[in-house]
């Protein structure tokens, strides 16, 4: 499912794609993921997948500090034209 920017749900899906984006980075499977965070697999692979749901500010912190990525780029769309260089 895809959401518009206009809707609320947008920012769900775009922490989503971000968490996925840091956890590749890092080298990290969403088990291990999940387990540094005390969160499940299927949580962590909810918030990746766009299956809407809802989750915390603090959930989105915790994420940030085991990613070791700051809390802002959790929340930030990536600049297209940084991207393709």
């Amino acid at each position: 499912m895809q959401f518009d920017r206009n809707d609320e749900n947008y920012v769900y899906t775009l922490i989503g794609k971000n968490v996925r984006k840091y956890r590749k980075l890092r080298g990290m499977t969403q088990a291990e993921l999940a387990n540094k965070a005390n969160y499940s697999k299927q949580f962590i692979s909810n918030i990746e997948n766009n299956v809407h749901q809802t989750f915390s500010l603090g959930t989105v912190w915790r994420l940030s500090l085991v990613l070791n990525v700051e809390f802002y780029k959790l929340c930030m769309e990536e600049n297209k034209e940084t991207s393709k260089n």
